[in-house]
């Protein structure tokens, strides 16, 4: 991405998808920019794996033409290998590149990698600036406020010196690694970054509805938002999140956009990476597809039984059929 697109992105408060292992593959992120994302981030690309010529780590750089914009994060413990692995990830086109310092999951984090770059700073920003001076594109990190339970959190100072080096964007998940997603994300920490530095902070954490996005913008003051378990559970967020701009009404999704887009992920899934696979992966969606759907409880309960496509097109397809007809029916008895 161009330095002018990058600083044009980031010129309106985008709302950008999380990047989220097993969840932002290129079928879920063409979901979620069709419904307004204004930017993706890939999965988690492990450098070791990548370097080692895993394929699955190399078909995370894979992106379409319209995959655009989109972010590939990568996340490792040794400087060298990031900056080899950003090098590669460079030459997959793109629109940055993000270095993963806030992955809290233990085995993740002991060795190092993603929120364990926390626990020495310093190392940090030296390994961030490796990776600015070995690729043209520009570099961006994602990291928590800090490690552990420390009365000053250490992202304010880390926010400073990442921008002395040349990153170009922070998001800050508003809570220590320790704590996991447990507790209350504390969107001060992002507002006491973003005043500090120029570059763009995006705030991340606790937000899950169009109205969140709203507050956390106002309470921060911060350059965009990032949303990740709330996209999982309502995609529609990035719609509302456009109408609420525009001054209008969200307009949630009907029940029948709720299972035309179940159907339309699940066989895209099908299609990637074949049934056996994609049907029992999708279920991991159905939450919040199904959310205030009637008859959706007991077609959830179904559908976490069955591995076979054709039986959950079939169900879906019944509780369509059911769902447009009382809707026709209350037409009728409204006029």
């Amino acid at each position: 991405m161009p330095s002018d697109a990058f600083s044009t992105l980031f010129s309106s408060q985008p709302v950008l998808l999380a990047p989220m292992e097993d969840v932002s593959d290129a079928i879920f992120r063409r979901i979620c920019r069709g419904l307004g994302a204004d930017a993706c981030f890939t999965e988690f690309v492990n450098v070791d794996s990548l370097l080692k010529g895993c394929s699955r780590s190399e078909r995370k750089l894979r992106l379409a033409e319209d995959d655009q914009p989109t972010a590939i994060q990568i996340y490792g413990a040794d400087p060298a290998r990031l900056e080899e692995a950003a090098r590669i990830a460079e030459a997959a086109e793109p629109a940055f590149i993000d270095i993963n310092c806030g992955c809290w999951v233990p085995r993740i984090a002991r060795r190092g990698a993603g929120s364990g770059w926390l626990r020495d700073p310093e190392a940090m920003v030296a390994m961030a600036e490796r990776v600015v001076r070995a690729v043209s594109l520009p570099v961006t990190v994602k990291t928590r406020i800090g490690w552990g339970l420390e009365e000053q959190m250490p992202i304010v100072d880390i926010a400073r010196r990442m921008e002395d080096v040349g990153v170009r964007a922070l998001t800050v998940h508003c809570r220590t690694a320790k704590m996991g997603y447990n507790g209350v994300a504390d969107w001060s920490w992002a507002a006491r970054a973003q005043e500090v530095v120029r570059m763009p902070v995006v705030v991340n954490g606790d937000i899950r509805t169009a109205a969140d996005v709203q507050r956390a913008l106002a309470e921060t003051g911060c350059a965009g938002t990032m949303l990740g378990r709330g996209a999982i559970e309502h995609p529609w967020v990035f719609r509302e999140v456009k109408a609420l701009r525009a001054g209008l009404p969200p307009t949630p999704p009907t029940p029948t956009e709720r299972l035309d887009l179940l159907r339309e992920h699940l066989l895209a899934n099908v299609e990637t990476r074949g049934e056996a696979w994609a049907v029992p992966y999708t279920r991991r969606y159905l939450a919040g597809y199904l959310r205030q759907v009637e008859g959706g409880t007991s077609l959830r309960a179904y559908l976490n039984t069955s591995n076979k496509l054709g039986e959950w097109l079939e169900r879906i397809t019944e509780v369509e059929s059911r769902v447009e007809a009382s809707a026709r029916e209350d037409t009728r008895l409204a006029g």
